[in-house]
């Protein structure tokens, strides 16, 4: 597989919610540059390049969407080990969620997250979310690297 183009990793268990954020981001041209993953721990292997995602490279990549209530690996675990590594810590992390939980928002940024988002319950707010990062992350921020 080709990696190349991707720019975003969507880390997402629910196929309504990555199909949701999918069809936002292709609304505006985005789509093609994201490549999405079920869980934590297929998460971290795409971003170590281990597992089935071995030869993955990173050097792309400008931004992570990233669920916390995830399968095998929790999203708060993905983001605890992204930002202790100095090898991944700096690509920016936005925690897409449905936790309004005071302290999930504390913990994520107590960890380092770059942005935390609330899902909006309505598909028209929902996409209009999604377009707006998608934006942000690939046009207007400037990362480091």
């Amino acid at each position: 597989m080709d990696y190349k183009g991707v720019e975003i990793l969507l880390v997402e268990d629910n196929p309504h919610d990555a199909e949701l954020t999918l069809r936002a981001l292709k609304k505006h041209n985005m789509a093609n540059k994201v490549y999405v993953v079920k869980d934590g721990e297929e998460a971290l292997d795409f971003l170590y390049g281990t597992g089935q995602h071995i030869g993955q490279s990173l050097e792309n990549m400008k931004v992570i969407l990233l669920d916390l209530k995830l399968p095998k690996v929790s999203g708060v675990e993905v983001l605890e080990r992204l930002k202790g590594d100095e090898k991944t810590r700096e690509i920016p992390v936005v925690v897409l969620t449905s936790s309004h939980e005071d302290q999930d928002i504390k913990k994520c940024y107590r960890l380092g997250v770059n942005s935390y988002v609330v899902k909006p319950v309505e598909f028209d707010a929902f996409a209009r979310t999604v377009a707006e990062m998608g934006f942000y992350w690939l046009l207007v921020n400037k990362p480091s690297h």
